[in-house]
């Protein structure tokens, strides 16, 4: 990430133990810590939980163009966890939960935008939403390229954008 220490621009700056840069000339040190992140699954009952229907978006751009996500994305300096995911939530979907999202897994991610990786904590919540309809949301259109309602019969994991999204979307129907 550095090549060059920001503070004394000596080329000694190192990375130690994937945790933090040290600059031995001038004692600069930056931790590289994670960056939290949500996602909501947000399932439609349509009688028995093998005939719910699962809400994903096909991401609108890069990084996975065209892959299948859960709404949410980064919680932005300032904002808590869940305050984050229903800003992710109106942004993207224009939709507002109507009971609090529970949190149902977390995993670790890489995000690589741009040449950039960003090491991420990834946090899954739930949400049952009878009333949902494909009609009813306004799609964030920089950003996300479609929605679909899933059965989970229905799902093709490798057209997913991401291991974790893979690894959340499997918790939950595992706990069903």
């Amino acid at each position: 990430m550095f090549n060059f220490c920001p503070s004394c621009a000596s080329a000694k700056i190192t990375f130690n133990e994937g945790k933090f840069f040290h600059c031995p000339d001038c004692g600069f040190v930056y931790y590289h810590n994670i960056a939290a992140a949500t996602g909501c699954l947000i399932t439609v009952p349509d009688g028995e939980p093998a005939q719910e229907r699962l809400v994903f978006l096909v991401r609108g751009k890069e990084p996975a163009v065209g892959k299948l996500d859960l709404p949410g994305g980064f919680v932005d300096v300032g904002e808590g966890v869940i305050e984050g995911l229903y800003r992710e939530l109106k942004e993207e979907i224009g939709w507002t939960p109507p009971a609090a999202p529970s949190l149902f897994a977390s995993f670790s991610n890489v995000y690589e935008y741009k040449g950039i990786k960003y090491n991420t904590c990834d946090m899954y919540f739930h949400v049952c939403a009878p009333e949902l309809k494909p009609e009813t949301l306004t799609l964030e259109k920089a950003e996300i390229a479609g929605v679909r309602f899933l059965k989970p019969a229905d799902i093709d994991f490798s057209a997913f954008a991401f291991n974790s999204t893979v690894q959340a979307v499997k918790t939950y129907l595992r706990i069903l």
